[in-house]
């Protein structure tokens, strides 16, 4: 009996103890010169525990909760403690009452550029600017925990977006681009600019029915799974030339491309698969390609 009580009251630490991420945090230095690799190894550590071990909500989240992410980082130069390169933000969700994780996020950002001494404190605080490296991780984790959450709730993501929209805020006293406002210039202030505009919720409800009316219901009836995830796709036609560049699509499609592939070219056909592909040409020009891969 004792033994239990143990192990209950380790489970139930380890439960409140759980944070929200579950992300994998890798640092790619090769194209930077000389011996001392040290830093970059310091580096990847320190974001990797700054971002699993800070409580990011105000949820209790439970281990098998945590959202599985991965964070892969480029670097291409240094000058002392000057670092520039690209990161790579990626993230996934279970699909109900399977063992498949649906990719949500797929977002490369060419303009990861920050200063950096070894062994810096990474702390975040939402009402000062302190770090060009710490506002972009703390943005993109807000990021991905409300492209989470919309996949679940209708606009269930809008807190942690705010956030977002916070960090960016707080970002802009750097003076970097990154973080500012220019016309048909797709970076940072772009993505949650379109994310929390009143004019393009269709692609969040689009979001949210594609996941949770779609994938979701995909083992209790495929036909109207499917159906509902072609409408959902379908209903992204309405935001075309609304934004210079479409930055929300491609958002959705450097995500979900290879995944309507094989969704759609087996199993069940759907009533509007022909108007499926026309949409899917037109507002998605660049996978062409694996869209005539679809039967």
């Amino acid at each position: 009996m004792r033994n239990l009580l143990l192990l209950f009251v380790l489970f139930f630490s380890l439960t409140l103890q759980s944070q929200e991420l579950n992300c994998q945090v890798i640092i790619n230095y090769d194209q930077i010169p000389g011996s001392n690799r040290q830093v970059f190894e310091t580096l990847e550590k320190s974001i990797s525990e700054f971002i699993n071990q800070k409580k990011w909500t105000t949820k209790t989240v439970k281990p098998q909760e945590r959202i599985n992410c991965a964070i892969n980082i480029i670097m291409t130069k240094r000058d002392n403690n000057s670092f520039e390169g690209s990161i790579q933000i990626q993230s996934t969700r279970p699909i109900y009452g399977t063992s498949y994780e649906s990719p949500i996020l797929n977002i490369r950002d060419n303009d990861f550029n920050f200063r950096y001494n070894e062994f810096d404190q990474f702390i975040y605080n939402p009402t000062t600017f302190d770090s060009n490296l710490v506002s972009m991780i703390a943005f993109y984790v807000y990021i991905i925990l409300g492209a989470d959450a919309d996949t679940f709730a209708l606009y269930g993501g809008e807190t942690y977006f705010r956030q977002a929209e916070n960090a960016m805020f707080q970002a802009q006293q750097s003076g970097l681009s990154a973080w500012s406002n220019q016309v048909g210039v797709q970076n940072r202030f772009q993505l949650i600019d379109n994310l929390l505009s009143p004019n393009l919720k269709r692609f969040r409800a689009a979001w949210y029915n594609y996941h949770r009316k779609g994938f979701d219901e995909m083992t209790s009836n495929e036909g109207r799974a499917k159906q509902n995830v072609e409408n959902a796709i379908i209903s992204l036609d309405r935001l075309f030339n609304k934004v210079i560049g479409n930055p929300l699509l491609r958002l959705f499609f450097d995500a979900k491309s290879d995944e309507i592939v094989n969704l759609y070219s087996d199993g069940l056909n759907t009533t509007s698969k022909q108007r499926l592909l026309v949409v899917l040409q037109k507002i998605s020009p660049n996978n062409s390609s694996k869209w005539r891969k679809i039967n």
